[in-house]
C-alpha cells in the first residue's frame, strides 16, 4: 500500500514556488553577469549622487565672486589659494577651483543629457505609437518627417538652432530635444509595426476598447524594452552633443558652465603647460559617457540575448 504524505508534498510544491525567479531578479542575475556593466553602473550613480548634491560636495562655490580672485589664476594641483583652500584638482585661467567647477558643471551637462532624452522619448512614444497604430498616410506623412531630420547630421540641426536662439540652458535643452525625437519615434514605430499584428490587438480592438487605451496600456508597455537601450545610448550621445556644443562657445554661458565650456575655457592654457585645466574635465567627461555607454551595451545585450549571440 502505498502512503502520500501530504506535508511533504505542501512543502515540496512551496520550495519549487519559491526558487521561481521572477522576471526582475531576471533580469539583475542577467546584468551582473558582466563585472564591466556592474562597474560602469556604480560610476554611473556615483556621478549621478555627485551631480545632484553638487552645492554639498563642491569644496567651494567657483562663481561666488567674493572668493574668486586673479591671484589664484592658473595655481597647480595641490596649490593653496587665497581664501586658505587646496586646490585639489589645481584652479583655472579666472582662479576658480576646478574640482569644485568639474562638479558644478557635470551638474548642469547631465541635467541637460538626461532631460532632453526624457523629454525627447516623451514625445517619440506618442509620434511612433501613432504612426504604427494609424498605418496608412499618417505613417507615411510622420515617416517622412522622420527620415528627412534624420537624414542631417545631429551637430548641424543643433548648430543652426542655438546660432538662431543664442546661449543658455533652455535653449540647449530645445536643441537637444529637437535633434533627439526621430531616433525614439522611429525605433518605437519599427517596435510597435510588429506588436501590431499580434493577437492581443485584435482582440483589444473586438472589444471595441478606445483608441488610447490600445496604446498605452497594451501597445506601450510591450515596446518599452528596446526604448530602454535607446534612451541609455541617447543620454550619453546628448551629453557629449552638448559638450561640443559648448566647447565651440555657442552652448553653455559663462555663468553656467558644463564640462565642454571648462574643456573650452582651459584650452588656450595647454601649450603653456597648465594641462590639468582641460585635461580634467575631459577626463570626467570621458568616463561619464564610457560608464553610460557600456550600462547601455549590457542593457542591450540582457533586453535581446539575439543581439549579444
Amino acid at each position: 500500500m502505498t502512503v502520500i504524505n501530504e506535508d511533504a508534498g505542501v512543502a515540496s510544491a512551496g520550495q519549487g514556488s519559491e526558487g521561481v525567479e521572477t522576471p526582475f531578479q531576471r533580469f539583475v542575475s542577467d546584468f551582473t553577469e558582466s563585472k564591466i556593466a556592474v562597474v560602469s553602473a556604480f560610476v554611473v550613480l556615483a556621478i549621478v549622487f555627485i551631480a545632484v548634491f553638487a552645492p554639498l560636495i563642491a569644496p567651494t562655490d567657483p562663481y561666488d565672486l567674493s572668493i574668486v580672485t586673479v591671484a589664484d589664476k592658473t595655481m597647480a594641483p595641490g596649490a593653496v589659494m587665497q581664501s586658505g583652500q587646496i586646490a585639489h584638482m589645481g584652479t583655472d585661467g579666472s582662479g576658480r577651483d576646478l574640482l569644485s567647477g568639474m562638479i558644478y558643471g557635470l551638474r548642469i551637462s547631465l541635467g541637460i543629457g538626461i532631460g532632453s532624452a526624457v523629454v525627447a522619448l516623451a514625445i517619440g512614444v506618442v509620434v511612433g505609437l501613432i504612426a504604427a497604430y494609424a498605418g496608412g498616410r499618417v505613417d507615411s506623412v510622420i515617416m517622412r518627417l522622420v527620415d528627412m531630420q534624420l537624414s542631417f547630421p545631429a551637430i548641424l540641426i543643433a548648430l543652426v538652432l542655438l546660432v538662431t536662439l543664442g546661449k543658455g540652458v533652455d535653449k540647449t535643452l530645445f536643441a537637444l530635444i529637437v535633434v533627439q525625437w526621430a531616433y525614439y519615434a522611429r525605433t518605437v514605430r519599427g517596435s510597435a509595426l510588429v506588436e501590431r499584428r499580434k493577437e492581443y490587438i485584435e482582440s483589444a480592438q473586438c472589444l471595441a476598447l478606445s483608441k488610447a487605451r490600445i496604446l498605452y496600456r497594451h501597445l506601450f508597455p510591450n515596446v518599452l524594452a528596446p526604448l530602454i537601450v535607446v534612451g541609455t545610448m541617447q543620454t550619453a550621445h546628448a551629453i557629449a552633443l552638448e559638450a561640443t556644443l559648448s566647447f565651440l562657445g555657442i552652448g553653455m554661458e559663462q555663468t553656467e558652465p558644463s564640462l565642454g565650456s571648462l574643456i573650452s575655457n582651459g584650452f588656450q592654457y595647454i601649450h603653456s603647460g597648465h594641462y590639468w585645466i582641460s585635461i580634467f574635465p575631459g577626463l570626467a567627461l570621458l568616463f561619464t559617457i564610457v560608464s553610460i555607454n557600456l550600462v547601455g551595451d549590457r542593457l542591450r545585450d540582457v533586453l535581446n540575448p539575439r543581439l549579444a549571440k
